[in-house]
Protein backbone atom coordinates (compact mmCIF):
# COMPACT_ATOMS: atom_id res chain seq x y z
CA UNK A 1 0.00 0.00 0.00
CA UNK A 2 1.47 3.55 -1.04
CA UNK A 3 1.61 6.23 1.81
CA UNK A 4 0.63 9.17 0.23
CA UNK A 5 2.13 12.44 1.55
CA UNK A 6 -0.43 15.22 2.16
CA UNK A 7 1.64 18.03 2.45
CA UNK A 8 3.92 17.27 -0.53
CA UNK A 9 0.52 16.83 -2.40
CA UNK A 10 -0.71 20.14 -1.72
CA UNK A 11 2.59 21.85 -2.44
CA UNK A 12 2.53 20.13 -5.90
CA UNK A 13 -1.11 21.25 -6.61
CA UNK A 14 -0.16 24.82 -5.22
CA UNK A 15 2.68 24.77 -7.98
CA UNK A 16 0.93 24.14 -10.63
CA UNK A 17 -1.88 26.61 -9.84
CA UNK A 18 0.24 28.85 -8.93
CA UNK A 19 0.85 32.33 -11.32
CA UNK A 20 4.47 31.42 -12.08
CA UNK A 21 5.36 28.99 -15.24
CA UNK A 22 7.43 26.29 -13.42
CA UNK A 23 10.57 24.80 -14.66
CA UNK A 24 10.65 21.00 -16.33
CA UNK A 25 12.29 20.04 -13.36
CA UNK A 26 9.39 21.09 -10.79
CA UNK A 27 7.21 19.98 -13.40
CA UNK A 28 8.31 16.46 -12.80
CA UNK A 29 8.55 16.92 -9.28
CA UNK A 30 5.07 17.83 -8.97
CA UNK A 31 3.41 15.46 -11.58
CA UNK A 32 5.90 12.80 -9.72
CA UNK A 33 3.60 13.16 -6.71
CA UNK A 34 0.10 13.25 -7.99
CA UNK A 35 0.93 10.27 -10.32
CA UNK A 36 0.18 8.00 -6.85
CA UNK A 37 -3.08 10.20 -6.37
CA UNK A 38 -4.66 10.81 -9.93
CA UNK A 39 -2.88 8.33 -12.08
CA UNK A 40 -5.15 8.73 -15.01
CA UNK A 41 -4.47 12.26 -14.93
CA UNK A 42 -0.86 12.97 -13.97
CA UNK A 43 1.29 9.93 -15.33
CA UNK A 44 0.75 10.65 -18.92
CA UNK A 45 1.84 14.05 -18.01
CA UNK A 46 4.71 12.72 -16.27
CA UNK A 47 5.93 10.55 -19.78
CA UNK A 48 5.47 14.01 -21.35
CA UNK A 49 7.56 16.03 -19.11
CA UNK A 50 9.99 13.04 -18.56
CA UNK A 51 10.61 12.81 -22.80
CA UNK A 52 10.40 16.86 -22.64
CA UNK A 53 13.88 17.66 -20.54
CA UNK A 54 15.03 14.12 -21.95
CA UNK A 55 15.41 16.09 -25.33
CA UNK A 56 16.63 19.35 -23.56
CA UNK A 57 19.54 17.63 -21.90
CA UNK A 58 23.23 17.29 -23.63
CA UNK A 59 23.96 14.79 -20.69
CA UNK A 60 23.68 11.35 -22.50
CA UNK A 61 23.43 9.70 -19.15
CA UNK A 62 20.99 11.93 -17.90
CA UNK A 63 19.01 11.36 -21.17
CA UNK A 64 19.35 7.70 -20.60
CA UNK A 65 17.55 8.40 -16.90
CA UNK A 66 15.00 10.05 -18.07
CA UNK A 67 14.02 7.89 -21.01
CA UNK A 68 13.95 5.34 -18.51
CA UNK A 69 11.75 7.00 -16.28
CA UNK A 70 9.56 7.83 -18.87
CA UNK A 71 9.17 4.23 -19.82
CA UNK A 72 8.81 2.83 -16.68
CA UNK A 73 6.10 5.16 -15.89
CA UNK A 74 4.07 4.64 -19.19
CA UNK A 75 4.13 1.13 -18.73
CA UNK A 76 2.28 1.86 -15.61
CA UNK A 77 -0.85 3.40 -17.68
CA UNK A 78 -3.85 1.92 -17.39
CA UNK A 79 -4.80 -0.15 -20.98
CA UNK A 80 -7.18 1.98 -23.09
CA UNK A 81 -6.27 4.83 -21.52
CA UNK A 82 -6.51 7.80 -24.02
CA UNK A 83 -2.67 7.77 -26.51
CA UNK A 84 -1.43 5.10 -24.39
CA UNK A 85 0.12 3.07 -26.66
CA UNK A 86 1.87 5.95 -28.51
CA UNK A 87 2.90 7.56 -25.29
CA UNK A 88 4.81 3.67 -24.38
CA UNK A 89 6.08 4.05 -28.05
CA UNK A 90 7.80 7.24 -27.95
CA UNK A 91 9.08 6.71 -24.39
CA UNK A 92 10.89 3.34 -25.20
CA UNK A 93 12.19 4.78 -28.45
CA UNK A 94 13.55 7.47 -26.69
CA UNK A 95 15.26 5.25 -24.16
CA UNK A 96 16.42 2.73 -27.19
CA UNK A 97 18.62 6.01 -28.57
CA UNK A 98 19.93 6.83 -25.54
CA UNK A 99 21.24 3.89 -24.57
CA UNK A 100 22.38 3.23 -28.23
CA UNK A 101 24.26 6.52 -28.08
CA UNK A 102 26.23 5.62 -24.82
CA UNK A 103 27.40 2.48 -26.74
CA UNK A 104 25.13 0.00 -24.40
CA UNK A 105 23.71 -2.17 -27.65
CA UNK A 106 22.75 -5.01 -25.41
CA UNK A 107 20.28 -3.13 -23.59
CA UNK A 108 19.58 -0.92 -26.05
CA UNK A 109 18.39 -3.99 -28.76
CA UNK A 110 16.60 -5.46 -25.91
CA UNK A 111 14.00 -1.99 -25.42
CA UNK A 112 13.73 -2.51 -29.33
CA UNK A 113 12.84 -5.64 -29.25
CA UNK A 114 9.83 -4.14 -26.30
CA UNK A 115 9.39 -1.63 -28.71
CA UNK A 116 9.33 -3.79 -31.60
CA UNK A 117 6.08 -5.90 -29.36
CA UNK A 118 4.87 -2.06 -29.10
CA UNK A 119 4.24 -2.06 -32.74
CA UNK A 120 6.91 0.00 -33.64
CA UNK A 121 10.15 -2.39 -35.65
CA UNK A 122 11.93 0.03 -37.32
CA UNK A 123 14.34 0.83 -34.53
CA UNK A 124 15.27 -3.45 -33.96
CA UNK A 125 15.24 -3.63 -37.54
CA UNK A 126 18.03 -1.07 -37.64
CA UNK A 127 19.90 -2.59 -34.94
CA UNK A 128 20.03 -5.58 -36.20
CA UNK A 129 21.32 -4.15 -39.97
CA UNK A 130 23.84 -2.63 -37.69
CA UNK A 131 25.45 -5.46 -36.59
CA UNK A 132 25.15 -7.72 -39.61
CA UNK A 133 22.21 -9.61 -38.98
CA UNK A 134 20.33 -8.68 -42.42
CA UNK A 135 18.08 -11.59 -42.64
CA UNK A 136 16.95 -10.94 -39.01
CA UNK A 137 16.33 -7.60 -39.85
CA UNK A 138 14.44 -8.94 -43.33
CA UNK A 139 12.38 -11.14 -41.46
CA UNK A 140 11.41 -8.93 -38.93
CA UNK A 141 10.53 -6.36 -41.68
CA UNK A 142 8.09 -9.11 -43.55
CA UNK A 143 6.33 -10.09 -40.14
CA UNK A 144 5.41 -6.17 -40.00
CA UNK A 145 4.02 -5.89 -43.53
CA UNK A 146 1.93 -9.07 -42.51
CA UNK A 147 1.05 -7.39 -39.80
CA UNK A 148 -0.52 -4.48 -41.98
CA UNK A 149 2.13 -2.00 -41.62
CA UNK A 150 2.61 -0.27 -44.64
CA UNK A 151 5.78 -0.40 -46.96
CA UNK A 152 5.18 1.90 -49.73
CA UNK A 153 7.38 4.70 -49.07
CA UNK A 154 10.24 5.57 -50.45
CA UNK A 155 12.25 5.28 -47.31
CA UNK A 156 10.65 1.56 -46.22
CA UNK A 157 11.48 0.40 -49.54
CA UNK A 158 14.94 1.13 -49.91
CA UNK A 159 15.44 0.37 -46.20
CA UNK A 160 14.05 -3.32 -46.89
CA UNK A 161 15.92 -3.88 -50.38
CA UNK A 162 19.23 -2.74 -48.83
CA UNK A 163 18.74 -5.53 -46.33
CA UNK A 164 17.95 -7.81 -48.77
CA UNK A 165 20.88 -7.24 -50.73
CA UNK A 166 23.00 -7.12 -47.21
CA UNK A 167 21.67 -10.83 -46.51
CA UNK A 168 22.54 -11.40 -50.04
CA UNK A 169 19.18 -11.69 -51.54
CA UNK A 170 20.06 -9.87 -54.81
CA UNK A 171 17.10 -10.43 -56.90
CA UNK A 172 15.07 -10.67 -54.35
CA UNK A 173 15.59 -6.71 -53.43
CA UNK A 174 16.08 -6.05 -56.72
CA UNK A 175 12.01 -7.24 -56.93
CA UNK A 176 11.72 -4.34 -54.16
CA UNK A 177 13.55 -2.01 -55.34
CA UNK A 178 11.84 -2.10 -58.53
CA UNK A 179 8.35 -2.14 -57.37
CA UNK A 180 9.26 1.40 -56.05
CA UNK A 181 10.81 2.34 -59.41
CA UNK A 182 7.53 1.31 -61.02
CA UNK A 183 5.62 3.57 -58.58
CA UNK A 184 8.06 6.97 -59.09
CA UNK A 185 8.14 6.44 -62.82
CA UNK A 186 3.97 6.86 -62.54
CA UNK A 187 3.75 9.26 -60.08
CA UNK A 188 6.93 11.78 -62.08
CA UNK A 189 4.63 11.16 -64.85
CA UNK A 190 1.37 12.63 -63.23
CA UNK A 191 3.97 15.39 -61.57
CA UNK A 192 3.69 14.12 -57.95
CA UNK A 193 7.63 13.03 -57.71
CA UNK A 194 10.35 14.92 -59.01
CA UNK A 195 12.14 13.38 -62.10
CA UNK A 196 15.47 14.32 -59.68
CA UNK A 197 14.33 11.07 -57.42
CA UNK A 198 13.43 8.76 -60.48
CA UNK A 199 16.55 9.40 -62.39
CA UNK A 200 18.47 8.65 -58.41
CA UNK A 201 16.40 5.62 -57.99
CA UNK A 202 16.44 4.40 -62.33
CA UNK A 203 20.52 4.66 -61.06
CA UNK A 204 20.86 3.09 -58.39
CA UNK A 205 18.23 -0.04 -59.53
CA UNK A 206 21.38 -0.34 -62.38
CA UNK A 207 23.85 -0.91 -59.71
CA UNK A 208 22.00 -2.82 -58.00
CA UNK A 209 21.16 -5.06 -61.56
CA UNK A 210 25.30 -4.97 -61.90
CA UNK A 211 26.19 -6.31 -58.72
CA UNK A 212 23.76 -9.27 -59.27
CA UNK A 213 25.32 -10.24 -62.61
CA UNK A 214 22.17 -8.47 -64.77
CA UNK A 215 24.14 -6.51 -67.41
CA UNK A 216 21.37 -6.44 -69.84
CA UNK A 217 18.95 -5.02 -66.64
CA UNK A 218 22.16 -2.45 -65.62
CA UNK A 219 22.14 -1.00 -68.73
CA UNK A 220 18.35 -1.06 -69.41
CA UNK A 221 17.73 0.92 -66.58
CA UNK A 222 20.49 3.32 -67.22
CA UNK A 223 19.70 4.05 -70.68
CA UNK A 224 15.98 4.98 -69.19
CA UNK A 225 18.08 7.23 -66.55
CA UNK A 226 19.97 8.82 -69.43
CA UNK A 227 16.32 9.58 -70.67
CA UNK A 228 15.32 11.11 -67.81
CA UNK A 229 18.17 13.19 -67.95
CA UNK A 230 17.86 14.16 -71.43
CA UNK A 231 14.54 15.91 -70.44
CA UNK A 232 15.50 17.68 -67.43
CA UNK A 233 18.52 19.27 -68.91
CA UNK A 234 15.89 20.34 -71.79
CA UNK A 235 13.24 21.19 -69.95
CA UNK A 236 13.72 21.37 -66.34
CA UNK A 237 11.54 19.67 -63.58
CA UNK A 238 7.84 20.18 -64.75
CA UNK A 239 7.06 21.75 -60.79
CA UNK A 240 9.52 22.98 -57.97
CA UNK A 241 9.34 21.04 -55.36
CA UNK A 242 11.04 21.53 -51.68
CA UNK A 243 14.17 19.60 -50.55
CA UNK A 244 14.53 16.61 -51.68
CA UNK A 245 18.49 16.48 -50.96
CA UNK A 246 17.57 13.04 -48.38
CA UNK A 247 16.73 10.98 -51.54
CA UNK A 248 19.89 11.73 -52.93
CA UNK A 249 21.87 10.84 -50.19
CA UNK A 250 20.70 7.69 -49.00
CA UNK A 251 20.66 6.48 -52.32
CA UNK A 252 24.48 7.83 -52.85
CA UNK A 253 25.71 6.86 -49.09
CA UNK A 254 24.03 3.27 -49.81
CA UNK A 255 25.51 2.18 -52.53
CA UNK A 256 28.82 2.99 -51.32
CA UNK A 257 28.46 -0.15 -48.28
CA UNK A 258 30.46 -2.42 -50.00
CA UNK A 259 33.62 -0.33 -49.94
CA UNK A 260 33.34 -0.35 -46.20
CA UNK A 261 34.60 -2.85 -43.61
CA UNK A 262 31.24 -5.93 -42.80
CA UNK A 263 29.12 -4.85 -40.24
CA UNK A 264 28.68 -7.11 -37.00
CA UNK A 265 27.79 -7.26 -33.64
CA UNK A 266 31.62 -6.59 -32.51
CA UNK A 267 31.68 -3.91 -35.06
CA UNK A 268 28.80 -2.81 -36.12
CA UNK A 269 27.96 -0.34 -38.70
CA UNK A 270 25.67 2.56 -39.82
CA UNK A 271 22.12 0.63 -41.05
CA UNK A 272 22.72 1.94 -44.70
CA UNK A 273 19.20 2.49 -46.70
CA UNK A 274 18.12 4.28 -44.07
CA UNK A 275 18.08 8.32 -44.18
CA UNK A 276 16.99 8.63 -40.32
CA UNK A 277 17.66 5.81 -37.62
CA UNK A 278 21.43 5.71 -37.16
CA UNK A 279 22.35 5.28 -33.68
CA UNK A 280 24.71 8.05 -32.35
CA UNK A 281 27.35 6.08 -31.67
CA UNK A 282 27.49 3.90 -35.15
CA UNK A 283 26.91 7.24 -36.99
CA UNK A 284 30.55 8.64 -34.81
CA UNK A 285 32.23 5.82 -35.29
CA UNK A 286 31.80 6.09 -39.54
CA UNK A 287 32.46 9.65 -39.57
CA UNK A 288 35.50 9.16 -37.09
CA UNK A 289 36.94 7.19 -40.07
CA UNK A 290 37.34 10.34 -42.03
CA UNK A 291 41.11 11.64 -40.53
CA UNK A 292 42.28 7.82 -41.22
CA UNK A 293 40.64 7.99 -44.60
CA UNK A 294 42.28 11.33 -45.38
CA UNK A 295 45.74 10.07 -44.03
CA UNK A 296 45.41 7.31 -46.50
CA UNK A 297 44.56 9.11 -49.05
CA UNK A 298 47.77 10.97 -48.59
CA UNK A 299 49.49 8.19 -48.69
CA UNK A 300 47.88 6.89 -51.92
CA UNK A 301 48.50 9.91 -53.78
CA UNK A 302 52.08 10.30 -52.60
CA UNK A 303 53.16 6.70 -53.77
CA UNK A 304 50.96 7.49 -57.11
CA UNK A 305 48.63 4.20 -56.51
CA UNK A 306 45.80 5.78 -58.20
CA UNK A 307 42.79 3.31 -58.29
CA UNK A 308 43.23 2.64 -54.64
CA UNK A 309 42.99 6.57 -54.07
CA UNK A 310 39.57 7.21 -56.28
CA UNK A 311 38.04 4.59 -54.16
CA UNK A 312 39.53 6.40 -50.80
CA UNK A 313 38.18 9.52 -51.85
CA UNK A 314 35.11 8.29 -52.39
CA UNK A 315 34.83 6.89 -49.30
CA UNK A 316 35.43 10.40 -48.35
CA UNK A 317 32.74 11.59 -50.29
CA UNK A 318 30.12 9.71 -48.61
CA UNK A 319 30.86 10.98 -45.27
CA UNK A 320 30.81 14.49 -46.50
CA UNK A 321 27.67 13.49 -47.61
CA UNK A 322 26.40 11.64 -44.34
CA UNK A 323 27.74 14.83 -42.29
CA UNK A 324 26.03 17.59 -44.37
CA UNK A 325 23.98 16.09 -47.41
CA UNK A 326 20.39 16.84 -46.41
CA UNK A 327 21.76 21.08 -46.17
CA UNK A 328 21.03 23.01 -49.54
CA UNK A 329 22.73 26.19 -48.23
CA UNK A 330 25.80 26.28 -50.87
CA UNK A 331 25.06 22.79 -51.38
CA UNK A 332 27.08 22.81 -54.84
CA UNK A 333 29.62 24.88 -53.90
CA UNK A 334 30.26 22.65 -50.55
CA UNK A 335 29.82 19.03 -52.44
CA UNK A 336 31.25 19.66 -55.95
CA UNK A 337 34.57 19.84 -55.05
CA UNK A 338 34.68 16.36 -53.64
CA UNK A 339 33.33 14.90 -56.88
CA UNK A 340 35.40 16.97 -59.45
CA UNK A 341 38.60 15.60 -57.71
CA UNK A 342 36.95 11.76 -58.22
CA UNK A 343 36.51 12.56 -61.64
CA UNK A 344 39.89 14.31 -62.15
CA UNK A 345 42.17 11.18 -60.70
CA UNK A 346 39.99 8.81 -62.42
CA UNK A 347 40.95 10.34 -65.80
CA UNK A 348 44.49 9.79 -65.08
CA UNK A 349 43.67 5.74 -64.39
CA UNK A 350 44.51 3.83 -67.47
CA UNK A 351 42.13 3.08 -70.14
CA UNK A 352 41.14 -0.18 -69.15
CA UNK A 353 39.57 0.96 -66.02
CA UNK A 354 36.67 2.86 -67.67
CA UNK A 355 34.06 1.09 -64.80
CA UNK A 356 36.32 3.89 -61.79
CA UNK A 357 35.86 7.01 -64.44
CA UNK A 358 32.22 5.71 -65.39
CA UNK A 359 31.41 5.40 -61.53
CA UNK A 360 33.10 8.88 -60.97
CA UNK A 361 31.07 10.60 -63.54
CA UNK A 362 27.74 8.93 -62.68
CA UNK A 363 28.53 10.32 -58.62
CA UNK A 364 29.31 13.64 -59.99
CA UNK A 365 26.26 13.46 -62.46
CA UNK A 366 23.89 12.53 -59.45
CA UNK A 367 25.51 15.33 -57.71
CA UNK A 368 24.72 17.74 -60.33
CA UNK A 369 20.98 16.58 -60.00
CA UNK A 370 20.48 17.40 -56.27
CA UNK A 371 21.76 20.83 -57.21
CA UNK A 372 19.55 21.42 -60.13
CA UNK A 373 22.49 21.85 -62.72
CA UNK A 374 20.94 19.36 -65.52
CA UNK A 375 22.95 20.03 -68.46
CA UNK A 376 26.38 18.87 -66.78
CA UNK A 377 24.78 16.16 -65.37
CA UNK A 378 23.25 15.04 -68.20
CA UNK A 379 26.82 15.16 -70.11
CA UNK A 380 28.64 13.25 -67.23
CA UNK A 381 25.83 10.63 -67.46
CA UNK A 382 26.14 10.04 -71.03
CA UNK A 383 29.68 10.19 -70.84
CA UNK A 384 29.14 7.45 -68.06
CA UNK A 385 26.68 5.65 -70.20
CA UNK A 386 29.41 5.44 -73.32
CA UNK A 387 32.22 3.88 -71.30
CA UNK A 388 30.16 1.14 -69.78
CA UNK A 389 28.72 0.48 -73.26
CA UNK A 390 32.27 0.14 -74.16
CA UNK A 391 33.37 -2.53 -72.17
Amino acid sequence: MVTIDHDAVLRARVLLLGSGRPSEAELIGAYRVLAEVSPKVYVPKLVDALLELRYQSRDPKVAVALAAEASRVARRMEAGLANRAERLRRALDAHQSALFALGRRAEGRAICEELAEAGRSEPLASALAEEGRFREAVELEEAAVRNGIPEHSFWSRVRRAANLEGAGLHDAASTVFRGLVEETRREAAEQRTALAILTWELVHFSRMRETAGDGAGAAAARQEALSVLEELANTGEPKNWSCILGWWRTLFVLSGRAAEPAASPESPMPPFGTELGWSREVRDRFLGMLPGLEVEAARLREAGRLPELVDVQRRISIRAAVREGDCPHLFEERFTPYFDEGVALARRLPDGDAARLARALTDRSMLLVAARSFEPAHADFAEAVALLHDR
